[in-house]
């Protein structure tokens, strides 16, 4: 299932850095000026849209009473008033770090060993159960709105 255009209409890069700014600089002890840098590297390529798709799959998972339609204008409603509100800090899990890894490969400051394990059958499950927590979070993020 891919997610629907409009949700890359509202769920755009900035608005994405803005929630994962605080978990993320607060994982790498950067200040968030520097994190958002680096997530939005991260963010330019492929990483984006699978967590887009993680975080739709999730709303979708989440919400029985809502249509499609439904869930992105909840969305929309999220993020009408600050849709670069910064993002809840969260307790780094398993999961989380291996996004976070992800992160560092696309934006190019991990280093050489840690793409050698992200590559290895365990490392790409572990994305795969990072990009899904990561998902999760986003898509409670964008709908905690009115």
């Amino acid at each position: 299932m891919t997610f629907p255009p409009r949700l890359a209409h509202l769920a755009t890069r900035p608005v994405v850095v803005a929630k994962l700014v605080p978990t993320y600089s607060r994982a790498h002890h950067l200040d968030e000026e520097e994190a958002a840098q680096r997530l939005s590297q991260a963010l330019r390529g492929r990483l984006l849209p699978s967590l887009l798709e993680e975080a739709w799959t999730a709303m979708r998972g989440k919400s029985k009473r809502l249509d499609d339609e439904g869930l992105l204008e909840k969305v929309a409603t999220t993020l009408r008033d600050r849709p670069q509100r910064p993002g809840r800090v969260v307790e780094v899990t398993a999961a989380w770090s291996a996004f976070l890894v992800l992160a560092d490969l696309e934006a190019g400051t991990a280093s050489e060993a840690a793409r050698r394990v992200m590559e290895s059958p365990e490392g790409r499950q572990r994305a795969q159960e990072g990009l899904e927590e990561v998902g999760r979070f986003l898509a409670a993020e964008l709908t905690r709105g009115r």
